[in-house]
């Protein structure tokens, strides 16, 4: 299985590469990729760079640009396909129908991928990408069981790749409401949750308050660690309580899952987090470089031992162990 780590910037594409990548996904510093956060992502030219470093290794570069384009506004989203292919993508990673369409006929010797955005889910739909543009792979929703994702592999002849570690979000893949009310912006359309212009902290009665757009979302108290400002991993007072109402900070940690995830027939590890540091990226990939190599080897395959890099420092196996389904 081939391990697809991100990088948010340059420099986390190098550290991704040298800490045993077998591919890395990136975007272009627009709206066209769903993690458009200041000072990540790549320029045209830092692209062509990065590709070209990252070939000279044997690691592929997979670019994504998986927003939902603007009514009026596709020649954004006609030039980042038009761009990652000049500069030597191996695979662009795509969710609209609109941007595989030109993609597929602009580009027909280009790999095509069908990002997580867009919730395919079930083979009819993967087939329909497959059938209908050539797409080569398909990045499953993080909402399947390993059972439903062995019965989804040999029905649509697709390559599969799953996520194994890192962010979870409880919303379909971040198609996020609760941003967009809050805010006016969506990871679908803008490619930002949370967008950074909308989040400020404010010291009261000795604890630090966290608003997303005019919103609080959380407190924290002098010596507790203060979170980003999501809606769903706010704090929140209801009539049944107080606390984590939508979801807790935790980060998904899969790796003991992956001889299940083999056996169902799974392509590609997917690591989460374009918006990390690169000292978090070179230490992920390492972890998990080392968790493949033992599976490969026969020995016993461990958790990834990445406590203090996890969200709250928890972490889950996500849908992978949800019997209930």
């Amino acid at each position: 299985m081939e391990l697809i780590c991100p990088a948010g910037t340059p420099a986390s594409l190098e550290a991704a590469v040298t800490a045993g990548a077998d591919a890395v996904y990136c975007g272009f510093r627009d709206e066209t990729n769903a993690r458009n956060f200041p000072g990540l992502n790549f320029s045209r030219e830092e692209l062509r760079k990065g590709i070209a470093f990252a070939h000279r290794h044997g690691v592929k570069v997979l670019v994504a640009i998986n927003t939902f384009a603007r009514a009026g506004s596709f020649g954004l989203w006609q030039s980042a396909i038009d761009d990652a292919v000049a500069a030597g993508a191996d695979a662009l990673i795509l969710a609209d129908l609109a941007t595989l369409d030109y993609a597929a006929s602009r580009h027909p010797a280009q790999r095509l991928h069908v990002s997580v955005q867009a919730g395919a889910a079930n083979p009819d739909a993967i087939r329909f990408y497959v059938e209908s543009f050539g797409v080569r792979r398909v990045v499953l929703p993080r909402v399947l069981n390993v059972t439903e994702i062995a019965a989804i592999v040999p029905e649509t002849g697709c390559e599969t790749e799953v996520f194994v570690f890192g962010g979870l979000c409880v919303m379909e893949e971040g198609r996020c409401s609760l941003s967009s009310y809050a805010t006016g912006q969506s990871p679908n359309m803008n490619g930002v949750c949370s967008p950074a212009s909308h989040v400020a902290y404010a010291e009261r009665g000795g604890r630090i308050v966290s608003t997303l757009g005019g919103f609080t979302i959380n407190s924290f108290g002098k010596d507790e660690p203060a979170g980003y400002p999501t809606l769903c991993k706010g704090r929140f007072a209801v009539p049944t309580g107080s606390g984590y109402i939508f979801e807790e900070p935790v980060s998904l940690d899969a790796a003991v899952m992956l001889p299940a995830l083999s056996k169902a027939g799974v392509t590609a590890l997917k690591i989460e987090g374009r918006q990390r540091g690169r000292a978090y990226i070179a230490q992920v990939v390492r972890h998990f470089r080392e968790i493949l190599a033992a599976f490969e080897q026969g020995r016993e395959v461990r958790p990834a031992g990445l406590a203090a890099m996890a969200e709250g420092q928890a972490s889950t196996a996500g849908a992978y162990r949800r019997g209930w389904r």
